[in-house]
């Protein structure tokens, strides 16, 4: 029998060191728990970065993936399948939009995004080709390609990368009169989080995403959101910028797209805007495949009834109850909306990872971000019981 420590040094010897995982070897998941191959077992409050919203495992999401596998799993799109028109028509009712591109990775969305805003500048808007620029928001995090790694003020994903792809314009997050100074007539979108996840769970100022959306309004900017992390009911609605009332003209989503089973992710927004695409122009071989496309339709399904946006609400106001009382006793600040947390820990403790460590060692699995901030997400049908445990594993390692 294959060991903890044999798993790992497999894993390092073998695996490219582009991760830091913590010494924990998961062999089986159901709903919010895991087990590891020391048949140990933990309670996962990372959810996979929000891509198991579901919880490990969901039967109707199971069900949906087992039942496509007998059937198809990939065609390509130079045919049509029966799983594509209904998951576009699906998602674009589900979102309030008018078209939908699917594809793969969170980050394959943001390029597509990123591509769209500009071919719409050039034969919509009228910006000459080549000149189009996008405004994005310091410390943000949409993925590590090269063109996303370009605008990015993060050096560890920047560092040797270059030379970096131009046209993007960095402004502070959350500051509405920088944003405002910094469109000129040449800018083709904003590029927002509506909560920056990677940064450290952080939520703009009240008011500050209307007023992006107004400025883009202003001055016939697209304004496009990235809800890769913060959309469908990790926050509480179905997705953060419902939080203001606003709509984007396109949003990306992806992670809990495909249920924790299959890699989905998706641009969806206006119709003239994605429209702009034609044959040839943009695609992906698995992009919409049957077998995705199937899953992403029981994801919507359990979406559509509003059951988890309403566990998130109500967990997430008692996550963040709880957690607000460690304020002054290990933690320095909490933030977040709905079950999503980011909380500081107290400088002169333990650093992110010792604490992350720690909460292992009690069966609880996160992960730090930043050094001293560590991430909670705990899956959206964790029962409330499991949540205090999680909350009470945290309490016992920081508090002071």
């Amino acid at each position: 029998m294959t060991t903890t420590a044999e798993f790992i040094a497999l894993d390092e010897h073998w695996s490219t060191h582009n991760y830091h995982p913590l010494p924990v070897v998961i062999t089986d998941g159901e709903g919010a728990w895991v087990t590891g191959a020391d048949g140990r077992r933990y309670l996962d409050f990372l959810s996979a970065y929000s891509a198991l919203n579901f919880g490990h495992r969901h039967p109707d999401l199971v069900a949906a993936a087992v039942e496509q596998l007998g059937r198809v799993t990939l065609t390509s799109r130079a045919f049509h399948h029966d799983q594509l028109g209904l998951f576009c028509a699906e998602l674009a009712e589900l979102t309030g939009t008018e078209l939908v591109l699917p594809m793969n990775s969170g980050a394959e969305a943001v390029e597509s995004a990123l591509k769209v805003a500009r071919k719409w500048a050039y034969e919509v808007k009228g910006i000459p080709d080549g000149r189009a620029e996008i405004v994005v928001a310091g410390s943000n995090f949409h993925g590590r390609t090269t063109t996303i790694v370009s605008f990015s003020t993060d050096e560890t994903a920047r560092a040797h990368f270059g030379p970096f792809t131009p046209g993007f314009v960095v402004v502070k997050y959350g500051d509405a009169a920088a944003l405002r100074d910094a469109i000129t007539e040449r800018t083709a979108a904003v590029l927002l989080e509506p909560v920056q996840g990677e940064a450290g769970v952080i939520v703009p100022p009240e008011g500050y995403l209307a007023e992006a959306r107004r400025l883009c309004d202003e001055h016939d900017v697209l304004l496009i959101a990235d809800e890769i992390q913060s959309g469908l009911a990790r926050t509480g609605p179905l997705l953060a910028l419902d939080h203001e009332g606003v709509r984007a003209d396109l949003y990306t989503l992806g992670k809990a797209l495909g249920g924790g089973i299959v890699p989905l992710s998706a641009v969806t927004g206006r119709r003239d805007v994605l429209g702009v695409l034609k044959p040839g122009e943009h695609g992906s071989t698995f992009g919409g495949n049957p077998l995705a496309c199937a899953v992403g339709r029981a994801v919507l399904r359990l979406l559509r009834t509003g059951e988890f946006q309403e566990r998130s609400a109500r967990l997430g106001a008692h996550l963040h109850a709880r957690l607000s009382e460690l304020v002054g006793h290990g933690l320095a600040e909490v933030r977040g909306r709905g079950l999503w947390a980011g909380v500081d820990i107290t400088p002169g403790g333990l650093s992110g990872r010792e604490t992350s460590e720690a909460l292992a060692a009690k069966g609880l699995l996160c992960k730090e971000t930043h050094g001293n901030t560590l991430r909670l997400a705990p899956p959206l049908m964790i029962s409330e019981a499991d949540l205090d445990r999680g909350i009470d594993a945290v309490a016992e390692v920081v508090r002071r």
